[in-house]
């Protein structure tokens, strides 16, 4: 599999940055800069909602054609909790999904983390597990107080 020249040219900066590209590839349906977006190694890994674990760049890249084979994928992140560390980040994130229904466009929401390292390259994917959610926001579960007094 060829390397996307977008891997060392647009893609510097923080886990942050990549992820905000990761996503912008997918509303975009942009395979390219989507691959881009993951390590170069045998042994990354991709779960979509409610599908199997997909090992590897070339079955993730496949996945990812086959769903823009229907279009872009209208996800957003929000409400990201983040772990980090020298070099690697976890992401831990709601994804605010755009379905379309016969009446319409509809939100529903999607559980996801992604882990990035530091690589040579600069931060890289090599994890993104997504879980199926519900047609209304999720409410989370925390010891963190939602209101401060």
């Amino acid at each position: 599999m060829r390397k996307s020249k977008l891997q060392a040219a647009n893609l510097e900066g923080n886990a942050d940055e990549v992820e905000a590209a990761f996503y912008d590839a997918l509303q975009n349906a942009d395979i390219e800069k989507l691959m881009a977006c993951w390590a170069d190694e045998d042994e990354i890994v991709c779960i979509h909602p409610g599908g199997p674990r997909v090992v590897g760049p070339v079955a993730i890249r496949a996945t990812f054609e086959a769903m823009f084979a229907n279009g872009s994928i209208r996800a957003w992140p929000e409400r990201v909790r983040k772990v980090e560390s020298l070099a690697s980040c976890v992401h831990n994130l709601l994804e605010r999904v755009e379905v379309l229904t016969p009446q319409g466009p509809r939100e529903a929401w999607v559980i996801a983390t992604n882990i990035w390292h530091k690589t040579a390259q600069g931060w890289r994917l090599v994890a993104h597990h997504a879980s199926p959610g519900t047609p209304s926001e999720i409410q989370e579960v925390s010891d963190t107080p939602s209101v401060l007094h």
